[in-house]
């Protein structure tokens, strides 16, 4: 069985719990997706599968090796592929598709994106430092204080925490709770916050917890 799915976030809204509570929830276009490639614990050295986001995308736009990718396996080219594990070694085969259904209500996942970019930004956005007071005369309100000592050893050391680029990084949400599943529209309502803005693609893994 696989692991999980490749989805599109398509933005977020609200639904009305039982006992009448709103809940914020993520919809996630979840699929269908298409197997690619297997690979198997005996030819490859573990076990897992290529998967593909079905959407149209223009001959053109695929290159050479991947044109070749998706002709072995006898589907139609996809933009977005990524790998994705197996559980029990009992992966789909070439052309198969993976739907939402895999999900339950109530089942926890693990959601994979690219966080919104925010260009140049300054240490107190980008690592929430307080920053100094602003009363009194105070020279020191969002200066980032010592960097580093001026004897020894005479310079910035590595990884210090300073103003710089902020945002577009591979970010995962753990343990989500899956809300809703709409099977027919192929629609994944989790609750909570995803990385990256709308329309933007995403890996959906189960939990395992």
């Amino acid at each position: 069985m696989v692991n999980g799915l490749l989805g599109k976030k398509i933005g977020m809204t609200q639904l009305l719990d039982n006992d009448g509570s709103i809940v914020p929830v993520t919809v996630i276009q979840a699929g269908p997706c298409v197997v690619v490639q297997k690979k198997t614990k005996p030819k490859d050295g573990y076990d897992a599968v290529h998967l593909g986001f079905v959407e149209f995308v223009k001959p053109k736009r695929v290159n050479k090796p991947m044109t070749g990718h998706f002709k072995k396996a006898n589907v139609a080219p996809v933009k977005f592929v990524r790998e994705m594990a197996v559980q029990d070694g009992n992966g789909a085969n070439p052309g198969d598709k993976v739907m939402v259904d895999i999900f339950a209500k109530g089942e926890l996942v693990h959601i994979i994106g690219t966080s919104k970019g925010r260009g140049f930004a300054g240490f107190v956005k980008r690592h929430h430092f307080r920053g100094g007071r602003a009363t009194h005369g105070s020279m020191f309100h969002r200066a980032p204080g010592s960097i580093g000592s001026s004897a020894y050893p005479s310079r910035v050391l590595k990884g210090m925490r300073m103003a710089g680029h902020l945002g577009n990084a591979r970010v995962t949400v753990q343990n989500l709770r899956v809300a809703r599943i709409d099977q027919e529209n192929n629609l994944l309502f989790v609750r909570g916050a995803v990385p990256g803005p709308a329309g933007a693609y995403v890996v959906v893994e189960k939990s395992g917890r």
